[in-house]
């Protein structure tokens, strides 16, 4: 323990050096960019500049690219709240309460709390990994597809049974979602599914094509039958804002920790940010006081995803140090990184490359806080879109999505399916039908797939694999209360007075 604590803060004294605090600098300003634009994403957006960091040791390397990673988690926030379009998969379930407080002219409160839940979820993770970086490498070997469909299944049954939606609207866009995501070629057998002879259905549907068309193509739809007006106001921001915002937070401790748990566990184990800001979303507003509110304008809605998406997209990098398995696609090309600079991730990292491991620990913690001051100090400009008049701001946002989405594969195809997917959020949103089951759906629902069918190949077909161990056990025990909460919270109330009676 002693011995880990002097290591920090010799990675404080590599971290601290006036060349890797500017790369921070650098790769937060640039990662805010990317998460800002539809489309590219923190892995992508890694990807494009790592040939930057070819030139500087690997340690300054590792932090510039890691510094990207967190920019880009904070950037993908400030559209989502602005104009309803998510900049990264994991800010979908911002979107809920977020832009509802922008159309209310509380775009700076929301971009606050967006902004300093993010700082503490990533720093909780940080914490973690710094103090039981052991522990939780041996539980994450511990989990195979079996564990890893186990989780997903909490995912969407924790979605059904938890959400104030309707049960059954929840499920038929969640089953709209599971058939999107089945199109292309199945992974198992080589088999062709519902692509009708259509050869850039291969691939099946890029989960940003579908959001930046069911969020942000839908949303404009909405607003230009409305009478083509946006509806954020003018927001105030200033430091008197920022300041009251932080006065309220501390009242959602509680939603703050828990998300941070749900952030972590999911990022190790490795489901990823997305599932862990829906089920965050899902279960504070299943537990809030003021749960009714959800998707009105409240700030706990924003609190809970960020918090927890961060934690868990900070989470993800142990495994990729303590055991070359990366938890995220971001993690993955991270993973690369290291192998071009002739590094091993593993257990051995720790041993043999000391000073590299602890310094990037510690310019975690570094480029947190630099990522807070850079947004925090750039509200007053992200706010300023607020007061451009829609008539001008939407050609210049379906423009912003239509390159978003031919960058993706470098495809008019691809603009196409976000028309498409647009329309069908327009549908979908005048009918009422949540969008937030169907994005989780399209995501999750090959990999909850293949995790399940490589489960039964591994038992010959037994479902008892499912409830095999502990572990997936208890997973699978938490995801059917989940389900099946409404009949139990009823079935609850209804026992309750008798004994008073009696």
């Amino acid at each position: 323990m002693f011995e880990d604590i002097g290591n920090l803060f010799q990675g404080f004294s590599v971290a601290l050096q006036p060349f890797n605090i500017g790369v921070m600098f650098l790769g937060i300003i640039l990662g805010v960019i990317i998460g800002v634009l539809p489309g590219l994403g923190g892995a992508n957006g890694v990807a494009i500049l790592l040939p930057l960091t070819f030139s500087m040791s690997p340690t300054s390397a590792i932090i510039m690219l890691s510094c990207i990673y967190w920019g880009a988690l904070f950037g993908g926030a400030i559209t989502s709240i602005l104009f309803n379009i998510p900049g990264e998969p994991w800010s979908v379930a911002t979107t809920f309460d977020g832009h509802p407080m922008a159309q209310k002219g509380k775009a700076g409160e929301a971009l606050t709390a967006a902004f300093t839940s993010s700082f503490v979820g990533a720093l909780f993770a940080v914490i973690m990994i710094t103090l039981v970086a052991p522990l939780v490498a041996k539980f994450a070997l511990k989990f195979g597809p079996a564990e890893q469909f186990s989780v997903y299944f909490l995912a969407f049954c924790s979605f059904v049974g938890m959400s104030k939606e309707p049960p059954f609207k929840t499920v038929a866009s969640m089953f709209i979602g599971f058939a999107l995501a089945a199109v292309g070629l199945d992974t198992m057998t080589g088999q062709l599914r519902l692509t009708f002879g259509f050869e850039p259905l291969l691939g099946g549907f890029d989960f940003l094509i579908a959001v930046i068309g069911l969020f942000g193509i839908g949303e404009i739809l909405l607003t230009i039958e409305e009478g083509l007006a946006f509806k954020g106001g003018k927001a105030r921001i200033n430091l008197k804002v920022v300041i009251q915002t932080w006065k309220e937070l501390p009242k959602y401790w509680v939603t703050s920790l828990r998300s941070c748990l749900i952030g972590v566990w999911m990022g190790i184990s490795p489901a990823g940010a997305t599932p862990a800001s829906f089920m965050s979303y899902g279960i504070a507003k299943r537990t809030s006081k003021t749960g009714h509110k959800f998707g009105t304008g409240e700030i706990e809605g924003v609190v809970a995803p960020e918090t927890a998406a961060h934690a868990a997209g900070t989470a993800a990098l142990l495994p990729m140090l303590a055991l070359g398995v990366p938890g995220s696609p971001t993690a993955a090309v991270l993973l690369g990184g290291l192998l071009i600079w002739g590094l091993q991730p593993g257990p051995l990292l720790f041993v043999e490359q000391k000073e590299f491991v602890w310094g990037l620990i510690a310019s975690m913690y570094l480029g947190n806080v630099v990522g807070l001051i850079v947004v925090l100090t750039c509200v007053p400009l992200f706010a300023a879109i607020l007061r451009i008049p829609f008539s001008i701001i939407a050609p210049v946002i379906l423009v912003i999505c239509a390159i978003g989405a031919y960058t993706v594969h470098n495809s008019v195809f691809d603009v196409v399916m976000m028309l498409v997917f647009g329309v069908l959020g327009y549908i979908l949103k005048k009918t009422n039908y949540p969008l937030a089951p169907l994005v989780l759906a399209i995501v999750l629902g090959d990999k909850a797939e293949e995790n399940f069918r490589q489960s039964l190949l591994a038992s010959q077909g037994g479902l008892s694999i499912f409830w095999s161990n502990g572990l997936v056990s208890t997973i699978m025990a938490l995801g059917l209360i989940a389900l099946f909460w409404p009949l139990i919270g009823a079935a609850w109330s209804r026992l309750r007075p008798a004994p008073a009676s009696a």
